[in-house]
């Protein structure tokens, strides 16, 4: 390589660098995450109009903004066509059952986006390495799991799964932030804490779990996560990109004049139990 590309190349990913290490500004954020909203209504429009079945995963590293992500989703689509599925640990006779079977009621119906807050991959994540499983359910999830998947794209499920990355001292950071602020430390569960030493155990485990389950049906997508505004704004900006949509959202709309209230009169304020208006 000649000595010009070279410097090409390093001033390129010198300045990917400045503009990763950058902090986006609050206004800019703002701007694009409500246009991008816009977006998601028109593409769930669309996803009633045409009958369509979307699941979309969201796995990662504990506190790597899956939920964040995933609130600023469904902060402005009709909850009616839009569910978010997040389920607790299985219960006795659940784990007597297929493994995939309690995720099953949750897949998506026409018309419908399913956002899944973790999802069956938790067998090939904190299952696996916290010791949940068997070694020979581990090995059976591995084997099960893409031919699963296939079956779920090939009956017209557009399935969208996504793998949000941060850096150990980024996760460490906010588990620090969450330890203490009373309103978020619900966030930091006992198997966060135990993730923390961890890390590499997890690792492997995601390297395996890809090299398994990153089919060409549904493919895995990664979400360089430690700038939490940056990373809602590029998934939500890819899940857009991965289906084709049109506008689809009704014109406004002139409303009629409101008819009169006739001989209504209500009933005296003293006859009611009023909320303190303390503010």
């Amino acid at each position: 390589m000649k000595s010009s590309e070279k410097n090409g190349v390093g001033s390129k990913e010198a300045a990917d660098k400045e503009k990763t290490n950058k902090k986006l500004k609050k206004k800019v954020y703002k701007q694009e995450l409500s246009q991008l909203q816009v977006e998601l209504v028109k593409l769930q429009y669309w996803v009633k109009h045409q009958g369509l079945r979307v699941g979309i995963i969201f796995e990662g590293r504990d506190a790597a903004g899956k939920g964040g992500t995933i609130k600023r989703i469904v902060d402005c689509l009709n909850p009616r066509g839009c569910r978010v599925v997040a389920l607790g640990t299985p219960s006795d006779h659940e784990k007597t059952q297929w493994y995939f079977q309690r995720y099953v009621p949750h897949l998506p119906g026409a018309g419908e986006i399913v956002l899944f807050d973790r999802s069956w991959y938790n067998r090939a994540g904190v299952e696996q390495v916290m010791g949940f499983c068997t070694e020979d359910q581990y090995e059976e999830f591995l084997f099960s799991c893409p031919q699963f998947e296939k079956m779920l794209v090939r009956s017209g499920m557009i399935l969208l799964k996504y793998w949000f990355s941060i850096s150990d001292e980024e996760q460490e950071r906010r588990f620090q932030s969450r330890a203490s602020d009373p309103a978020r430390r619900w966030k930091l569960s006992p198997m966060d804490i135990e993730s923390r030493d961890r890390w590499v155990e997890y690792s492997k485990a995601k390297d395996v779990m890809f090299a398994h389950t990153n089919i060409p049906e549904a493919p895995w997508f990664t979400v360089e996560a430690d700038d939490k505004k940056r990373a809602r704004l590029n998934c939500i900006n890819h899940i857009l990109s991965k289906i084709h949509y049109q506008d689809m959202v009704p014109e406004p709309m002139e409303l009629p004049r409101r008819k009169t209230g006739g001989d209504y009169i209500r009933p005296p304020k003293n006859e009611q139990f009023f909320v303190p208006e303390v503010y």
